[in-house]
């Protein structure tokens, strides 16, 4: 007998006759404030993660025209800092949370617009789908913006956007706002307006100091809580993919399964996430892979960057493309299946489960 069923067989002995004593003694737990545990053990322990957020899709062919009108109506600048346009999960309404731990937007810039500097606790990044011509500028060091990079903004960072060309440009933020607004740890402080660095140099100075494969500086053995590169660029992630694919092929170990490539984006000074709550990943399915079905505890987001395939979640499948987003909460059952060369970057909270040791997945065996 499996323990659900188990479970649910168990008579449940603490379920007392309503009498009016009974009822007078719920109403004095009522005015204390109190609650018995007999009455909602189920929603406090279920068996499994129930997790009240739902598995969704959101298109990115629906979200463009929405930011870009939003680009044409609204300004951008203090009081809102960002036009960022949260993806609310149904399951989590009234919030804008695309999970009980994660946050995700689509966030538009303008032509010649600046968004002004700010700081929070919260970690932040941004990964750009299309487009180029925004430098983001964290703590004074202009980082460039383009097509397949990740960029980093760690809590704490002061951080404002330009951009220098006179075409619009769109990218998708991810920052863990759920999860510190639960926790009661958010500070927030607005910098400057007009932004601590105009230059647009193709590569920071993070990048000129720690992008070196297998090198460390010396001026940085300090391990940091968050990665001290502020972009990690696509040219890197794609031959990274394409590598492995290519080793795979000539009959060396290289993947994480048959025609599956993916990395990890690390911290050089641990490696480890880059973040320490959000980790990021990139994954390349050849064209007819299919994933095996799995379960994980956290939530994980996606976003479609190039190809055309479906993800299933709890039995429906979900056609994708270019720009598509989609959220796998806490539990869910969860594959993909690659129509063409489908290229997805995936973040999650990991790092908090596995850190609080919370981490648990079921991968089906075919």
């Amino acid at each position: 007998m499996s323990e659900e069923l188990d479970r649910t067989s168990v008579a449940h002995a603490m379920q007392p006759d309503d009498t009016p004593e009974l009822r007078e003694l719920y109403r004095g737990f009522a005015e204390q404030s109190l609650l018995p545990l007999w009455t909602q053990l189920g929603d406090l322990m279920p068996i499994h993660p129930k997790s009240k957020a739902l598995p969704y899709v959101w298109k990115w062919a629906k979200l463009l025209p929405l930011a870009k009108r939003s680009g044409d109506l609204v300004p951008v600048g203090r009081g809102g800092e960002r036009r960022a346009i949260g993806l609310g999960n149904p399951g989590l309404a009234p919030h804008a949370y695309i999970s009980p731990t994660l946050w995700a937007a689509i966030q538009y810039l303008g032509p010649r617009e600046v968004a002004p500097e700010h700081r929070h606790s919260q970690n932040a990044f941004r990964f750009v789908v299309e487009g180029e011509g925004v430098w983001t500028v964290v703590n004074g060091d202009p980082v460039r913006m383009s097509r397949g990079d990740l960029l980093l903004t760690p809590g704490g960072n002061f951080h404002g956007h330009q951009n220098v060309t006179d075409q619009p440009m769109t990218w998708i933020d991810g920052l863990d706002i759920p999860f510190s607004q639960q926790m009661d740890v958010g500070f927030f402080e607005f910098g400057s307006d007009q932004l601590t660095c105009l230059e647009t140099p193709d590569y920071s100075r993070g990048e000129r100091l720690w992008c070196h494969p297998g090198l460390r500086p010396l001026a940085g053995l300090k391990d940091t809580v968050s990665s001290p590169i502020g972009a990690y660029r696509w040219k890197y992630t794609d031959a990274a993919l394409s590598e492995q694919l290519t080793l795979e092929s000539e009959g060396y170990p290289a993947t994480v399964a048959p025609g599956h490539a993916a990395i990890r984006y690390v911290n050089p000074t641990t490696g480890g996430d880059v973040m320490p709550t959000i980790r990021l990943e990139f994954h390349r399915l050849r064209a007819g892979t299919e994933t095996a079905t799995r379960r994980d505890v956290g939530s994980t987001v996606f976003q479609v960057f190039e190809g055309t395939g479906a993800v299933v979640m709890n039995g429906e499948t979900h056609v994708l493309e270019k720009g598509d987003m989609f959220v796998v909460p806490s539990w869910i059952p969860w594959s993909l299946q690659a129509e063409t060369p489908f290229d997805l970057f995936r973040f999650s909270d990991a790092p908090i489960m596995e850190k609080l040791n919370f981490m648990r997945s079921d991968v089906e065996q075919s």
